[in-house]
């Protein structure tokens, strides 16, 4: 199969330093909000690069769950891969990807621990089967076979019966990234998209165009 002719061509819109506003997390969440309403599938999905003590780097997909005047807030279990990666070095970096509206936007920042109160909040408002998805799970661990897995979740299953909100594991919340760099991309035809970054000084943002 031959790859090297897939491309497609990008028309549907344009981006200019005066189409942005100063502010760039307000300028996420109208972006957002029209990812939203194009129905792209899981407008919320991020890909999130971390980097681990050794300097390697990994990257995943998972859901942005909130955006605040801080930053951008996800879940996860706090022993997991990423969360081992993030442990040694804050640093990380996220990648929207809105096809139906040819767009992307990157986040650059760092990671920290939101409270256990707002992480059990978000928890115990998440469906039943996923709070005890969440306890069964030892993610990133390896295990001997699915049915393992399954065993487990019934035992907790029995042992939760009755209970509408699970308790919160000690192993599992949600971290902010605090940005510091955010990149909005618009595609454009003949590979001459359109770049506007935000790059933190001090308590401003500098808005710049980048050359694509």
């Amino acid at each position: 199969m031959d790859i090297s002719n897939l491309r497609e061509q990008y028309k549907l819109s344009t981006l200019s330093k005066k189409d942005v506003l100063a502010n760039p997390i307000e300028q996420f969440k109208i972006w957002f909000q029209q990812a939203i309403q194009s129905e792209s599938p899981e407008p919320n999905a991020m890909t999130l690069a971390t980097v681990n003590a050794d300097g390697k780097p990994s990257a995943r997909i998972v859901l942005l769950k909130e955006v605040t005047d801080l930053g951008f807030i996800f879940y996860t279990n706090y022993e997991s891969k990423k969360a081992q990666d993030m442990e040694s070095n804050q640093n990380v970096a996220t990648v929207f990807n809105w096809l139906e509206l040819q767009r992307q936007v990157r986040i650059e920042g760092v990671v920290s621990k939101i409270s256990r109160e707002q992480s059990k909040k978000y928890f115990h408002s998440r469906p039943r089967n996923s709070q005890i998805g969440a306890v069964v799970s030892e993610q990133s661990s390896p295990i001997d076979s699915r049915k393992t897995l399954e065993d487990k979740l019934n035992s907790i299953n029995l042992s939760f019966a009755g209970m509408e909100n699970i308790p919160l594991p000690e192993n599992w919340g949600g971290y902010l990234i605090l940005a510091h760099r955010i990149e909005f991309w618009q595609g454009r035809r003949n590979r001459l998209h359109d770049r506007i970054v935000y790059s933190q000084e001090g308590k401003k943002w500098k808005i710049e165009r980048l050359s694509p």
